[in-house]
């Protein structure tokens, strides 16, 4: 494990594994000079410090961390070094204890606990040769330390796999809570350029062409010497000129699907865009130029109920017929889906607040909005809006494309 991404505590425990095998190195070392005489103690105390040596430089050397051939390399040596040192002392078994971590912190799983056993058989192996007699203590002490090891490896490393789930849920969340603020802020963008551009048509726009009218019609009452009458004229030009700004500022407040034609043109383009269906779009009747929020509205309940077939209707085939009447526009969308109960429609996002903000929009421009469908019959979605008076006038030839 590279050290650098070590946290305090993992630090804190890898220099008590260190200090712990030095201290039983040296515990070692201590007691064949002050214990039994029989023991070989330069032997002990050679063989002690050479796996003090060997300990030291596998835990310095970056191979023996970052790859498992250093690692079972390194492991090989010092558990050859510690066999020796088992022989010659029966203080050495109790370096055992710091060895099953080692074999469990650098090996796979399925090597490391075959490797534990081996190495508390070698330890009880150790006591039984070196003392003579066999008893409980010495198969129960080598043993429950090598359970204790792998439960504490183990564990740890559930703990430390759980954690990382955990840190990988939490920025994926992270990350899609990043999208979705981007995602309604540009929603909301939308709908407030929406909000102002219906706001600057109701309002300033109706009103300018009210005062150009009524202007007008004064023009006409004031005899042609009036000296009111350049001002009359003067007054209207300025309306106009007021009206035309306003108007472009609606078109500029429009949605970006529009920007680039006529609502007939967006709905074409809707068509040829929409993923895993035959899409048709057709015009009947002829053209005429909408109000900026009659093609808003248009455009998003078209929007709307081919996303929702896209997403809900498993069709094959879906229509978008624009319709101009002579005194209204009608929008209707067809597919051969598996339709739904409009009654129990849900209230949800994946249906049934699409139906209610379709509807929402419609009421607003006085229009009727309807919905027919049966489960396995498909759906039909279709809008009517009055033409506001005076009515519109045709659109120049080539301007629907």
């Amino acid at each position: 494990m590279d050290p650098r991404s070590l946290t305090p505590a993992l630090r804190a425990l890898r220099l008590c594994l260190h200090l712990l095998t030095a201290g039983l190195l040296a515990l070692v070392v201590v007691r064949a000079l002050t214990g039994r005489s029989d023991e070989p103690v330069a032997a002990v105390v050679t063989v002690a410090g050479a796996m003090g040596v060997v300990y030291g430089v596998g835990a310095a050397l970056p191979v023996v961390r970052s790859t498992r051939a250093g690692a079972a390399w390194w492991l090989a040596v010092l558990g050859a070094v510690w066999a020796l040192l088992l022989v010659l002392s029966p203080d050495a078994l109790w370096l055992a204890f710091p060895l099953y971590f080692l074999l469990l912190h650098l090996l796979p799983a399925r090597w490391g606990v075959p490797a534990v056993g081996i190495a508390a058989g070698a330890a009880i192996c150790s006591y039984v040769g070196h003392d003579g007699a066999v008893n409980p203590g010495a198969f129960i002490g080598p043993l429950l330390g090598a359970a204790v090891a792998v439960a504490t490896v183990l564990g740890y490393q559930a703990l430390y796999r759980e954690s990382e789930r955990r840190q990988g849920l939490i920025e994926e969340l992270v990350a899609t809570r990043a999208e979705l603020a981007a995602a309604e802020r540009a929603a909301g963008t939308l709908a407030e350029r929406e909000r102002l551009a219906r706001e600057i048509h109701d309002t300033l726009a109706q009103g300018l062409s009210s005062i150009q009218l009524l202007l007008v019609a004064a023009g006409r009452e004031l005899p042609a010497d009036s000296p009111a009458a350049g001002h009359v004229e003067q007054a209207r030009a300025t309306a106009q000129d007021n009206l035309a700004e306003a108007r472009r500022f609606v078109r500029a407040l429009a949605p970006p699907d529009l920007d680039v034609g006529s609502l007939a043109g967006a709905l074409d383009r809707l068509c040829a865009t929409a993923p895993g269906l035959t899409a048709r779009f057709s015009v009947s009747g002829t053209p005429l130029e909408l109000p900026t929020p009659y093609e808003v509205a248009l455009l998003r309940i078209a929007q709307s109920a081919l996303a929702n077939t896209v997403r809900h209707a498993r069709a094959n085939r879906a229509e978008i017929t624009l319709s101009f009447m002579e005194t209204s526009v009608a929008l209707d969308v067809v597919d051969d889906g598996a339709g739904f109960d409009p009654e129990r429609a849900p209230g949800g996002d994946d249906g049934g607040f699409g139906l209610v903000a379709m509807r929402s929009r419609v009421s607003e421009l006085g229009g009727t909005f309807t919905v027919e469908s049966e489960p396995g019959r498909g759906t039909a979605v279709a809008v009517t809006l009055p033409l506001p008076l005076p009515l519109p006038l045709p659109l120049p030839a080539g301007g629907v494309a």
